[in-house]
């Protein structure tokens, strides 16, 4: 197996994971809070820890969301230039600003990575689950590390098409 099938094959494995999370993940959301409301209307007795869970959640299923965006190609963009250009012209502007992206991006997961490690961050706890928040944080950088890799697989698939001249 090559590296490039490798690293798609990889690539579509983990939007399978995201994905399967994201629904999970919403779920939840929505569990969470149909319970809430029927606990704090009907018995009188709020679930104390349901916002900040769910807001929690709401993080994770937002990156995770957006990650899954950056592998579809589906984030807003202005694509003016490259429609303006013949298909090599736009393959190869494609390729210099995922390489440009993948660049930000993996300086934001190492950010993100020496942020969640730092020792005040580590003691942090929720105000009313008492559990650590650093594990709600790393979402951001662990996020940020999967969109990383989805730009890695497009920017190799768009490498191929340059080099071979026919779609991926």
């Amino acid at each position: 197996m090559t590296l490039y099938l490798f690293v798609q094959t990889l690539d579509r494995w983990l939007v399978q994971l995201e994905r399967g999370a994201v629904i999970a993940l919403t779920a939840g959301i929505a569990g969470i809070m149909m319970t809430q409301v029927v606990m704090r209307y009907f018995f009188s007795a709020p679930i104390f820890w349901a916002e900040e869970i769910s807001v929690q959640l709401l993080v994770f299923v937002t990156l995770f969301g957006l990650s899954l965006l950056v592998q579809s190609g589906r984030l807003v963009s202005i694509d003016f230039v490259p429609a303006a250009l013949p298909p090599r012209g736009r393959t190869a502007v494609l390729v210099l600003l995922g390489g440009v992206m993948l660049a930000l991006l993996l300086f934001l997961a190492q950010l993100g990575w020496e942020w969640v490690n730092r020792p005040e961050v580590r003691m942090e706890l929720g105000a009313t689950t008492q559990l650590p928040r650093w594990f709600n944080y790393s979402a951001l950088p662990l996020a940020m590390a999967c969109m990383a890799f989805h730009q890695f697989a497009a920017i190799l698939r768009h490498a191929r098409e340059l080099i071979q001249g026919a779609p991926a």
